[in-house]
């Protein structure tokens, strides 16, 4: 599975910096402030663009989803890899066509013109020229393209840099209108895309309209987890439902932290824990007002009692000196507890534990709320963050036989389609063993799993393959905590905003203070003062009055 590992890496990563950027709505910077093109979503509006979501029943998980709140569902769980890989495509969906693509890849770009690219091109009955750009640039490359009008013909625009992209004044100009081709039943015509969770397909909503097609799509979207090392503190008689507020972490640091053996509580926490304080993940509406996190007194409540949390020197010295090889110590067992995307938890996570400390296993604690009493509430993230377009200069036929190709990549897991996108071909670029698509060396060169998927794919799935007990792990984790997700204010809306309010939410200065805070290197008036230069020079009022007259007295909160 080290393919799949390759994406799943990635995503943990990105994931949580998608979903902390659009803790309020997805962003597109207008430039100078002129008018918006594509607008903000309408409830009313958007929901007779959506596409139908018609689940498919081919191919059963070993571990169902369960629902939560709205929209909010666990993802569903593979023991093993579906030995009967089912074809969801008849025949091939191409017509000939030839095309060029262009996605972010984080890796290894693989030769050009190589030999899965080549299988890909057979499979899918078309030329796809696939141009795989560095993911660390990415966001000044595609700038460069949209300036100069040089859009490939199908690209992957990551929601999380919508402002570079001014992905919203693209919709329409630069972008292909896809709703003729999704909206309602008509995506039934692909049924793998019409598989796709409703929710993910607002991730490329603009103005009413469709133009993305969404990858990696979760009912379980969040910026991430507490975790701890399960194994050193159940051998200790530590169990996780001993935590159940913000004190019983206090204390159990205390508990945990012996600094001349070398161990220390804590890593980070900050961006996993501060709404267990009640505080919004961005915005919240009180009385009608629209209140943005920096004027909530439960944030600086969370504040407060993280910097108590580092100057108790329960908190590794690297962590809050910034060193980030927070991964490393938890393996180590130099750190017991530290904040993470929820994407960490998974093979490549147990394969590297494992090495360092047979015993070894991650755990989560379950969410809770900071004083121990009511119902812990965690607000979502948006259903997906990775979004890929249609040139605007496509012909109807050519959007048709792309989307046709859309369906072929966004098959389900363990399919006949899915194995090719993700493994290749078998013989060629893997082999199975012991039920497992194993890559072989050409397969490690050529197959990347940031290609073809990046375009389309499937919901996410929960599969460890070769350790199944971590797949048990996380669907049970998943499932008890499933109830407490909820959608924050302007979940999953997306807004084309002036350029310098953009910049106002972003709040640099604010967030380089808070990283001082909870490192314990300043205080929290300290905070409170560059909150107040934010809202007067930084331009935070203005965003915040911009929001309000712009989004939500126009079009609610989307909740």
């Amino acid at each position: 599975m080290g393919i799949e590992l390759n994406r799943r890496s990635f995503l943990n990563a990105a994931a949580t910096a998608a979903a902390l950027a659009a803790a309020g709505p997805l962003l597109s910077a207008c430039g100078g402030g002129g008018a918006q093109r594509a607008g903000v979503n309408s409830e009313t509006g958007l929901r007779a663009a959506l596409p139908a979501h018609v689940p498919l029943s081919s191919i059963k998980p070993d571990i169902a989803s369960i629902a939560g709140g709205p929209d909010a569902l666990t993802d569903p769980g593979f023991l093993t890899y579906p030995a009967n890989r089912v074809a969801t495509v008849p025949g091939v969906p191409g017509k000939g066509g030839r095309y060029s693509a262009v996605v972010p890849l984080w890796g290894t770009i693989p030769p050009a013109d190589n030999a899965f690219y080549q299988a890909m091109d057979k499979a899918l009955g078309v030329r796809l020229e696939m141009k795989p750009a560095d993911g660390n640039t990415y966001n000044t490359i595609v700038s460069t393209m949209t300036a100069a009008k040089r859009l490939p013909d199908w690209i992957s625009l990551p929601s999380w840099w919508n402002p570079n992209f001014n992905t919203g004044g693209l919709a329409g100009s630069q972008l292909a209108d896809l709703t003729p081709h999704l909206s309602g039943d008509n995506v039934k015509k692909y049924p793998n895309l019409a598989a796709i969770p409703t929710a993910a397909w607002r991730a490329g909503a603009w103005g009413d309209k469709i133009y993305g097609i969404p990858s990696f799509s979760s009912g379980f979207a969040i910026t991430g987890t507490t975790f701890y090392r399960r194994d050193v503190l159940e051998a200790r008689g530590i169990t996780a439902d001993q935590v159940k507020s913000a004190d019983d972490l206090m204390n159990l640091g205390k508990e945990l932290t012996d600094a001349k053996a070398g161990v220390w509580a804590f890593d980070d926490l900050y961006t996993y824990l501060y709404t267990s304080f009640g505080a919004p993940l961005k915005w919240k509406v009180d009385n009608g007002k629209l209140v943005h996190l920096f004027q909530t007194d439960e944030w600086f409540e969370a504040l407060d009692w993280l910097h108590r949390l580092a100057t108790a020197g329960y908190v590794h010295p690297d962590a809050l000196a910034g060193d980030q090889a927070g991964t490393t110590r938890f393996y180590a067992g130099k750190v017991l507890i530290a904040g993470g995307g929820t994407g960490a938890w998974n093979l490549a996570d147990h394969q590297n534990g494992v090495a360092a400390n047979p015993a070894y296993r991650r755990g989560a604690f379950d969410f809770f709320t900071a004083d121990g009493k009511g119902a812990p509430r965690v607000d979502m993230g948006p259903a997906t963050s990775i979004v890929s377009y249609l040139n605007a200069n496509l012909k109807p036929e050519q959007v048709e036989e792309l989307l046709a190709v859309a369906n072929y990549l966004a098959a389900p897991f363990g399919s006949a389609e899915y194995t090719m996108v993700n493994f290749g071909v078998e013989g060629t670029h893997f082999t199975t063993e012991g039920g497992v698509p194993t890559p072989t060396e050409a397969g490690r060169k050529e197959v990347q799993a940031q290609t073809y998927p990046f375009l389309a794919s499937p919901a996410q799935v929960i599969s460890n393959q070769t350790a199944p007990n971590v797949t048990k792990d996380v669907a049970a984790w998943q499932a008890a905590n499933v109830k407490a997700l909820a959608k924050p204010v302007f979940w999953g809306m997306n807004v084309s905003m002036p350029q310098a309010q953009a910049t106002a939410e972003a709040a640099q200065a604010v967030m380089d203070t808070v990283k001082d805070c909870y490192h314990g290197k300043k205080k929290v008036q300290d905070v409170k003062d560059a909150v107040a230069t934010w809202k007067g020079s930084g331009g935070g009022d203005r965003l915040i009055a911009w929001m309000d007259e712009n989004v939500l007295q126009k079009h609610g909160t989307g909740q």
